[in-house]
């Protein structure tokens, strides 16, 4: 199967979430706002509105998202991709709006963290402010970091977190933090639907090779026979969700009854450790990588594991990918990915 093919099939994939969930319910094509849509999470979640037959408008500011990610998508007519920062106001006629425009790396959100901050705040503002107008449902993609280093765990949504207010990761655990707050006061004071999910680790295929997240890293570094970083011991633990799980889950979040606000915790309640991954990535891809220590970030969480049951009692969802399914999907993306030539690449 082709590149083209492989986006085509996952399309389908998630969509079927879509679908199924959706079925015997009133679900008219609408016009939707993806911020940060040439992102990984946003080209996924584009491809799967297109197919559910909906208007798509992919915003992006382009600062970590790329133009290649949504390249297969200029010719569908029900398409347009918008260069755009979302920390400027903006005027659009929309139904629905699904927020992911924020670096969710820490050597992205960290390499300007002020913006990181005005992205999560600002933006998120100028974005209420355009629902408030149009009365437009509009979906906040806040993230499992807000728990900060839990001393809950597994976590769940009841959890007030343990988080550093002014350390390394602060300006994007922190603004996520401030934006659920604004999108629960626009919804107390000015009606505006809300939707809020709390995304935990999610992988697939279109990470950046440059992510600086742990899959990533893994899968480059043996895909090119380079050591395998592991920051600490490696007995520190991480819940994996694959792209396709997420992007259902949260379709479904948007079509649920208006009186589920959430936030609703998505991800995959499998708990590896760290070293547990690596190995899982050198077995899969036949490296001879050898695994190295260094030091533990400051505030890195030991454990993260979501509790799901709200999603499996309220959107009747739940991961169906495991892990060593997910991880080879994703090898083949970043094995095609490093092997094309660099002009191809940046041509798009």
């Amino acid at each position: 199967m082709n590149y083209l093919g492989k986006i085509r099939a996952r399309s389908a994939q998630a969509s079927s979430h879509y679908a199924s969930y959706s079925s015997g319910k009133s679900r008219a094509p609408k016009r939707v706002l993806v911020t940060g849509g040439a992102g990984f999470l946003g080209s996924h979640l584009c491809e799967t509105l297109l197919a559910a037959g909906h208007q798509v408008i992919c915003l992006d500011n382009f600062s970590t998202g790329m133009r290649r990610n949504i390249a297969h998508l200029k010719g569908v007519d029900r398409f347009n991709a918008v260069a755009h920062d979302i920390v400027q106001p903006l005027d659009l006629e929309v139904d629905e709006i699904y927020n992911l425009a924020c670096p969710a790396s820490p050597p992205h959100y960290q390499a300007d963290p002020v913006h990181t901050t005005k992205t999560c705040v600002l933006g998120s503002l100028n974005l209420l402010e355009l629902a408030a107008r149009t009365g437009a449902r509009i979906l906040q993609a806040s993230t499992s970091e807000v728990y900060g280093d839990p001393n809950v765990h597994p976590q769940v949504e009841s959890y007030w977190g343990n988080v550093n207010s002014f350390g390394p990761r602060s300006c994007y655990d922190e603004g996520k933090r401030c934006a659920e707050t604004l999108f629960f006061d626009f919804h107390n004071t000015h009606g505006v639907e809300i939707k809020i999910i709390r995304i935990f680790n999610t992988y697939g295929p279109r990470m950046r090779p440059d992510d600086g997240r742990v899959v990533s890293n893994f899968i480059v570094q043996a895909l090119t026979g380079q050591d395998i970083t592991i920051y600490g011991d490696g007995s520190q633990t991480r819940s994996f969700c694959f792209v396709d799980d997420l992007i259902g889950g949260m379709v479904r979040m948007m079509a649920s009854p208006s009186s589920l606000t959430g936030p609703v915790n998505l991800g995959n309640p499998g708990e590896f450790t760290i070293r547990e991954l690596a190995e899982q990535v050198i077995g899969l891809t036949g490296s001879r990588s050898q695994i190295i220590h260094r030091p533990l970030p400051v505030d890195d969480p030991r454990q993260r594991r979501p509790d799901i049951s709200l999603a499996m009692q309220e959107l009747d969802w739940r991961p169906k990918i495991d892990l060593s399914s997910g991880l080879r999907q994703t090898i083949d993306y970043f094995d095609g990915l490093l092997t094309r030539p660099a002009r191809e690449l940046e041509a798009v």
